[in-house]
């Protein structure tokens, strides 16, 4: 197919010229790929999930979109077990008077604002070279 030459007016004009040159299985497999779910989709529905349970919305913690995208950058996923731990350091540092705390699990490191039980940010050992914290209060080896 030429677009270059081509009097399109519009981007869907040109979607629907590239659409109908494509062989149903080709449209298959883009229909396939669409359908795929981000991680960050999965994560929004699962605290979504947890929210419409008023126990769960005391205990579980939130990840703030700048948290989210850097977890997905640095290939970072939490178990179960880490989750917990989480929340339970978020918990002893709530009960502590934290209000920026670092939260320490495995090799993972957290900082979460614990008033509002929102991680901020998030990375590994491989991602702070220095080592370095700023703007916390407080910290918690969960």
């Amino acid at each position: 197919m030429n677009i270059n030459n081509s009097a399109f007016l519009s981007n869907l004009q040109i979607q629907e010229a590239i659409l109908a040159s494509q062989s149903p299985k080709e449209i298959s497999r883009n229909e396939e790929i669409a359908d795929q779910v981000s991680f960050n989709d999965i994560l929004k529905k699962k605290l979504e999930e947890n929210r419409s349970d008023p126990k769960d919305r005391i205990q579980d913690i939130m990840f703030s979109k700048h948290a989210i995208n850097r977890l997905e950058s640095r290939n970072i996923s939490l178990t179960d077990s880490q989750m917990d731990r989480l929340n339970e350091g978020t918990k002893k540092a709530g009960e502590k008077g934290i209000k920026e705390s670092l939260v320490l699990v495995d090799e993972l490191a957290f900082i979460v604002n614990v008033s509002n039980k929102t991680v901020v940010t998030a990375m590994d050992k491989t991602s702070n070279e220095e080592n370095i914290f700023t703007n916390i209060d407080g910290a918690v080896i969960a």
